[in-house]
């Protein structure tokens, strides 16, 4: 460990127990609020996807609310900004970015990846979606407007992708095997696996 991350350590145990000493929060609190944190990851918003595919009602909730949405699916949202969530149609395709950091919808999604926090993909995001989405192997067709929705402290947002076809008949857990996280920003589109 070198002197810096140490210092951070120190800093950490420092608020923490100002944090408790003040009765602001308890130990308790804190260890069940980085475990919570620590769980999340791309599978609780593939989980809500696949939901959404297989049960409109679900569907409809996520697209409202996707905050109820995440906790109807058991997914903690408490002390998270609200959620949105963007459908992807024939018509539109959405392509979530934050311009100004690394806003990410955590809770759903864990933690960002690191080239959605570089600033070379929060310009291009802006500048030259449809270039961008080339990158990623994501090819529209010309006539597919391309939406770049800012994620910000206040609001997060999270794609819901199209339904691939040959789906029809699948499981809720078969439908969010395929799901990825790139899907879930709007770089990436769901596939059928290869046979």
């Amino acid at each position: 460990m070198n002197i810096l991350e140490a210092d951070g350590e120190k800093l950490l145990a420092a608020v923490r127990e100002l944090l408790t000493a003040k009765g602001l929060v308890s130990n308790v609190e804190i260890r069940d609020r980085i475990a919570v944190t620590d769980a999340a990851n791309p599978g609780q918003g593939a989980r809500m996807v696949a939901k959404a595919w297989a049960d409109p009602v679900y569907r409809t909730l996520m697209l409202a609310d996707g905050t109820k949405a995440a906790e109807e699916l058991g997914i903690p949202m408490r002390g998270a900004p609200p959620l949105g969530v963007l459908e992807n149609t024939a018509e539109v395709h959405n392509l979530v970015v934050c311009t100004l950091c690394s806003c990410y919808p955590r809770a759903v999604l864990g933690y960002p990846p690191f080239w959605y926090k570089s600033a070379a993909y929060r310009a291009r995001a802006v500048r030259d979606p449809r270039g961008l989405l080339a990158e990623w192997g994501t090819m529209l067709p010309d006539g597919v407007k391309i939406r770049v929705v800012d994620s910000t402290a206040d609001y997060r947002w999270m794609v819901l992708p199209r339904r691939p076809a040959g789906t029809e008949a699948w499981r809720e857990d078969q439908l969010a095997a395929i799901v990825r996280e790139g899907d879930m920003i709007g770089v990436t589109i769901p596939s059928l696996p290869a046979r």
